[in-house]
């Protein structure tokens, strides 16, 4: 008997439409799935992600392959709604082709992050997970401020704080060995090798980072605005001294108004030579 992981989800609702990309991945995993219910555990012999095989008898493919099977109609039900509702959007603002990339990128890094922790494991792992994971972490990334409602828990929180829970039940399940069946490494390795492929790339900023970028910039932009309104200011000031001395002469102004053209001097002298 062939044995298999099986993941577990908790999903939000979204409004996309679906998307080229995520059209491909839904029809290709849903005909390996009626391939799987025909065939029986066949495919999962060959195809399954089998940590031991994939070094020991060198069945690399098995990095891709496993991410098209499925272990029964929930599985992949959940798997591909979950794609369905944060790919989209993604899709959309990369398009097709990096999309499927990063897709196929945290697959392959979840099976690698997977067989890192079980090395010796014959239990074959299918499913989609570690790339659903993946695809929830850019969502998150490159929506970090949208509110998202995740069931069963019927609570709204920000994308950004979803996928900080997510990848923290992962890291936990995974080190204690907690909800046996479920590959709690695969999923936390997309996560991982999709945010180190996002910042690499460029492609999206840290959770809301972004942000505190745009208020630094904001923040310095006003800082040249009232330096130089404070120097236009100072000129103003300088200017009615100056008119003074024409009239009464220097030796009339008070203590105040010499100190400010003294200290007028330096000021203004420091700004032509920037």
């Amino acid at each position: 008997m062939e044995y298999y992981q099986k993941e577990q989800f908790r999903f939000g609702f979204s409004d996309s439409i679906i998307s080229p990309g995520v059209k491909y991945i839904i029809f290709a995993t849903g005909l390996v799935f009626a391939l799987q219910t025909i065939s029986g555990s066949k495919l999962i012999a060959l195809f399954g992600l089998h940590p031991i095989d994939v070094y020991s008898k060198f069945r690399i493919w098995q990095l891709m392959t496993y991410m098209v099977l499925h272990g029964d109609f929930i599985h992949i039900l959940l798997n591909m709604l979950i794609l369905w509702m944060f790919g989209c959007e993604v899709e959309r603002n990369w398009g097709t082709y990096d999309f499927l990339k990063y897709y196929l990128i945290c697959g392959v890094g979840a099976g690698i992050f997977h067989i890192l922790f079980h090395l010796t494991s014959e239990i074959p792992v299918v499913g989609a997970s570690g790339a659903i994971y993946g695809i929830l972490l850019a969502f998150a990334m490159l929506f970090p401020d949208r509110p998202i409602i995740m069931f069963p828990f019927f609570i709204s929180l920000k994308a950004k704080y979803w996928a900080m829970i997510f990848a923290a039940i992962a890291l936990i399940f995974g080190l204690v060995g907690g909800q046996n069946g479920v590959a709690h490494f695969a999923h936390l390795g997309g996560m991982l090798v999709g945010f180190i492929y996002l910042k690499l790339s460029g492609k999206a900023s840290l959770f809301g980072l972004d942000f505190i970028k745009r208020k630094k910039g904001d923040w310095e932009f006003h800082k040249i605005i009232n330096k130089r309104r404070k120097l236009l200011e100072l000129r103003q000031t300088i200017d009615i001294i100056l008119d003074k001395i024409n009239e009464v002469g220097y030796e009339n102004l008070s203590e105040k108004e010499k100190r400010i053209l003294k200290s007028a001097s330096s000021i203004l002298a420091n700004e032509n030579s920037d």
